[in-house]
């Protein structure tokens, strides 16, 4: 009986604690998570589990200048693939990013996740600014 009380308290201590988050984080950390999965499966092998990047091939992902400058570029990026050489921290990245294959509301969380990772604070990367910005991609 006295487990069965503990448990009913704990629910009911994590559903407050649950229910006091705005909608807003709520929406920002269900794009995390999806997108921490997302990144572990698709992005991982190549810019590694830190982030760190591949030597002279894969630039890192810890750069938070070059992504918030190329914020706008980065779903492109992501759906289509590079194959330009990149300038991140001074230092040339020459290796090839292939095209994702990833819908859109994947791309906004892969971009969320990685926003706000390896050193990141760049926020929610929503699904309509990644439709928004795959419309202008060349």
């Amino acid at each position: 009986m006295k487990y069965k009380v503990i448990a009913i308290l704990l629910l009911v201590v994590a559903a407050l604690v649950y229910s006091c988050q705005s909608e807003s984080e709520i929406e920002y950390m269900r794009y995390y998570t999806s997108g921490q999965e997302l990144y572990k499966t698709r992005c991982q092998n190549c810019h590694g589990a830190q982030g760190e990047g591949l030597a002279a091939l894969i630039p890192p992902l810890s750069d938070s200048a070059y992504l918030k400058t190329n914020r706008t570029k980065l779903a492109c990026y992501v759906q289509n693939g590079l194959k330009l050489p990149l300038l991140v921290n001074g230092k040339a990245y020459n290796g090839q990013m292939p095209a994702s294959g990833l819908a859109p509301i994947e791309i906004a969380q892969v971009l969320t996740y990685v926003q706000n990772s390896f050193g990141n604070k760049l926020g929610l990367h929503n699904v309509a600014q990644v439709n928004g910005e795959l419309e202008k991609c060349n």
